[in-house]
């Protein structure tokens, strides 16, 4: 990731900047919820950026499930490394 990666708070809403603040991000999601998420398709969209179908499966601890469907991640690259992620919901490339 870049020094200055613009990160989608899925989880919790609004967007972070920052290494520091993505690794925050990740460790208290990772401590509350179990992730799975699987690349479907891979697809790069004319500005570049690499739009990425995931199925994702969301659990809390205890093993419900809170959330399974299909989004897109979109990462816009600089030098090879993330430097914007964006979370296209589920149905958005059908609008």
């Amino acid at each position: 990731m870049t020094p200055d990666v613009r990160w989608p708070n899925g989880w919790e809403g609004g967007v972070l900047h920052g290494r520091a603040e993505v690794g925050a991000y990740w460790r208290r999601q990772w401590s509350e919820l179990d992730p799975s998420v699987t690349p479907t398709a891979f697809v790069v969209e004319p500005d570049d950026r690499v739009a990425v179908s995931v199925r994702q499966v969301v659990r809390d601890k205890s093993g419900v499930e809170l959330a399974n469907h299909t989004v897109t991640h979109v990462y816009r690259l600089v030098d090879g490394l993330v430097a914007e992620m964006e979370i296209r919901p589920p149905g958005a490339a059908d609008r």
